[in-house]
């Protein structure tokens, strides 16, 4: 006799285990603690096997029936339900194993060695905010590009398009380690071209030649911290970036060859930079050993020594000098590439001291000494040139 929702229902455990049937080897087994099993006794390769096919009432009578009828479609085919059920288990482990946030962790290690542990933790952040809530337990070998975007979409409807942008670019990257590694076979990312609206590109503030002289005489005047006042200096003096300035350690400076040395590992891109140091130059030096040459940085955090000065610093002592919306700290390199240039000092002279990237990888490793007389002799002009504007 076939089994009833309310037989099933009303089963009572025993002092023993015991067995209930409902016909085409499905039976239900109670368990003296209660517990409700169904089971599905069949054939194969002339052996009895037991299939597990749920817990009641979590798998109702009506479920059981249909695993039932589905193992049997399996048996009828030359399948056996129990390696069947096996697969699938493997299967989902490997899939639950390869979802993106998975994927995207290991990515995340693999490439700590290349970063700083800041920039390691705003990757992690950025994942954990934008991108794992939506992606992060699909099995990235089947997410798609609809699905991709639709992530996308609640970044850019806030207006942060440069976030939205950077987030397709950090979910590209982890789909190319998914295919290196085997675990996807494309990439859908580049599908999602032109989909997204296109930030406007913010260019940095920067001083014209005809407003540096009163700048140069605001700055003589600073009354701020010593150390922003002559950071202010040298970064006009040598235009690096300010995030290059603000990390310099005492040990890349050579006095005696009168440079500084930035590793590779602190320049955008990771190549080896040597900034000729004027004699004005090595004179703000000088004065900065005064105040930090105890210290491992040129420029120490005021409330931290063991780290550098943030990154505000340097722009909050522009506002307090006039300058808020009129000058960055990055937009001096542009200022002192457009004087060079009207100058007449040649554009590979000029790009090479500013660090603009070789994209020819073996030509690169020759960049960090590429046209150095020219450019000892270019800083030294600069140099000259600013205090032949202050004077003014």
């Amino acid at each position: 006799m076939s089994l009833s929702d309310a037989k099933v229902r009303n089963a009572k455990p025993k002092s023993k285990p015991y067995k209930i049937a409902d016909g085409e080897g499905l039976f239900l087994f109670v368990r003296p603690e209660g517990g409700k099993y169904w089971r599905l006794r069949y054939y194969f390769a002339g052996k009895e096997k037991l299939l597990a096919l749920g817990v009641y009432p979590e798998t109702t009578l009506a479920d059981a029936r249909e695993r039932r009828a589905q193992a049997q479609k399996l048996l009828a085919n030359g399948t056996d339900p129990g390696d069947a059920k096996k697969e699938a288990k493997r299967t989902a482990t490997l899939k639950a194993a390869n979802n993106f946030e998975a994927v995207a962790r290991e990515w995340l290690d693999k490439r700590a060695h290349e970063w700083s542990p800041r920039h390691v933790s705003s990757r992690l952040a950025a994942l954990q905010t934008y991108i794992f809530p939506l992606l992060g337990p699909k099995p990235i070998a089947e997410i798609t590009a609809p699905q991709i975007l639709a992530m996308l979409r609640p970044i850019e409807a806030k207006g942060i398009l440069h976030t939205a942008q950077r987030m397709m670019q950090l979910t590209s990257q982890v789909f190319m380690y998914a295919i290196v590694t085997g675990r996807a076979e494309r990439n859908p990312v580049p599908d999602l071209r032109g989909a997204l609206k296109t930030p406007v590109r913010e260019h940095h503030s920067f001083l014209q030649e005809s407003e540096l002289p009163e700048y140069l005489k605001k700055l003589d005047t600073y009354d701020g911290d010593p150390l922003t006042k002559q950071a202010l200096r040298l970064l006009l003096l040598t235009f690096v970036r300010t995030t290059e300035l603000r990390a310099a350690q005492w040990q890349e400076i050579d006095w005696d060859k009168a440079e500084w040395r930035i590793p590779a590992e602190r320049m955008k891109m990771k190549e080896l930079h040597l900034v000729p140091l004027s004699s004005q130059a090595i004179t703000v030096l000088k004065e900065l050993q005064r105040l930090s040459g105890k210290r491992s940085f040129l420029f120490p955090n005021s409330h931290n020594a063991a780290t550098f000065m943030s990154e505000n610093t340097m722009l909050y002592a522009l506002y307090r000098l006039g300058y808020h919306s009129r000058a960055t700290g990055h937009g001096f390199r542009s200022t002192a590439s457009t004087i060079l240039n009207e100058h007449g000092f040649h554009a590979d002279v000029i790009e090479r001291q500013l660090a603009h990237g070789e994209r020819n990888k073996i030509r690169a490793a020759y960049n960090h000494a590429q046209y150095l007389p020219e450019r000892r002799k270019m800083m030294q002009w600069w140099a000259d040139h600013l205090d032949q504007l202050s004077a003014k």
